[in-house]
């Protein structure tokens, strides 16, 4: 005779465990404790087995049934429901240790070491504020895109769009690890195209008319701020690296005598050299005898603090201070696209030499994407050409542009 909820609800507790059963081998187990546990009876390859189904009554009579169902259900198919449970259990304690967040800091622990301390700092940054307390305790398994857009559109309200979009990146790059390492079957950032509001494209204003590079140059001659600040203005359009990574120079990253700059580039995360022209080994020599000694090692440490560099401004507040404007002349970044330009343009130059040198991706025929000592012999050469050319620009002269040596004039 099948159970009641009020059988159950009444039945009291004895000496010994006592069963009251329902059907299809459905029964309750009650007991001395007062414990009431579902149990379902079964058979599976000539053995006789027991599978527990849960505690009344947190499982109801009727979500017992549905449990034995199930369970006949895998049986009448040849599985053994207590194996499935078990192989069930597994799975899960699985995904509780590879959640979002566990896998993105397994891939911070391994990328970050070839990041700047800025750019690394950023990524944690927004990982915290805007995907862990969301998706942190998700497995990576689970996440679908209208997750992943929630989280973007909550960073695109609190923030901007650049940040989403940086979110997004982020995101992705933690997803793909997890495929890699085989705890995620797929990204599903790429289904989110065209879901982000779009980005305002600001454009860095920089010459490509040799005169006003010209021009510019003279002015920063004639800057007449601290030695510090002068020397790096003065680097800047000679090395055409972003601001914070001239800002960021270390003196034991820099080799006179080789005349090299290496460091880690802040964008890419990986090594960079800059070959150094005759002209920025001067600036550099005369420089050393004011902060070579200093403790925080710092090329072009702040006036307040030598345990610190040069703040992000320094450059574009300089520029304003000449009468610059940094609006419609030229930013700080502006002179790689000066260099960009002119060097190509101008000097003849092949972009993949330039882009190199930028630090860009530029893949080759073999899929190689980037090495920090590839086209070396022709940037070197190319840096101080570069230098010497300004010096023409910034003296006045007539500039004649002569061919590179296997380039056509």
């Amino acid at each position: 005779m099948p159970l009641t909820d009020a059988a159950i609800r009444n039945a009291r507790p004895r000496e010994r465990t006592f069963r009251l059963y329902d059907t299809g081998a459905l029964y309750l187990e009650v007991t001395p404790a007062g414990s009431k546990l579902w149990r379902l009876k079964y058979r599976f390859a000539g053995r006789e087995k027991r599978l527990a189904l849960g505690r009344y009554p947190e499982v109801g009579l009727a979500e017992a049934r549905l449990l034995r169902d199930e369970a006949r259900r895998l049986l009448a198919q040849g599985e053994d429901p207590a194996e499935r449970r078990r192989e069930e259990k597994l799975r899960r304690r699985e995904l509780a240790r590879d959640t979002f967040q566990a896998v993105a800091e397994e891939w911070l622990a391994r990328r970050s070491p070839g990041w700047s301390a800025s750019y690394a700092r950023g990524v944690v940054q927004r990982l915290r504020r805007y995907v862990f307390p969301y998706l942190g305790r998700r497995p990576v398994a689970e996440i679908e895109p209208p997750e992943v857009l929630e989280v973007l559109r909550r960073a695109e309200r609190e923030c901007s769009p650049y940040t989403a979009r940086k979110v997004l990146l982020h995101i992705g790059q933690v997803m793909r690890y997890g495929v890699a390492t085989g705890r995620a079957e797929r990204d599903p950032t790429p289904d989110l195209k065209g879901a982000l509001a779009p980005v305002e494209q600001r454009h860095m204003p920089a010459p490509e008319d040799p005169r006003e590079v010209a021009a510019l140059l003279r002015m920063i001659d004639g800057y007449r701020g601290t030695p510090v600040v002068r020397a790096a203005l003065r680097l800047l359009p000679l090395l055409f690296v972003r601001p914070g990574e001239l800002r960021h120079m270390r003196w034991e990253q820099v080799d006179l005598e080789a005349a090299e700059w290496r460091f880690t580039a802040s964008k890419t995360g990986r090594a960079h050299l800059v070959p150094l022209a005759r002209q920025a080994v001067a600036i550099l020599e005369d420089l050393r005898p004011l902060t070579g000694h200093l403790p925080g090692g710092w090329v072009f440490p702040s006036a307040r603090s030598a345990l610190r560099p040069l703040s992000a401004e320094a450059f574009n507040a300089a520029y304003r201070r000449m009468g610059i404007d940094t609006r419609s002349e030229i930013t700080a970044h502006g002179w790689r696209a000066v260099a960009r330009t002119l060097l190509a343009e101008r000097l003849g130059y092949d972009g993949d030499v330039v882009e190199h040198q930028l630090g860009h991706e530029v893949p080759d025929r073999l899929g190689r994407a980037y090495n920090r000592t590839r086209f070396l012999a022709q940037r070197r050469e190319m840096m101080q050409r570069w230098a010497d050319y300004l010096d023409t620009l910034r003296e006045g002269g007539n500039v004649v542009v002569l061919p590179v040596a296997g380039r056509p004039r």
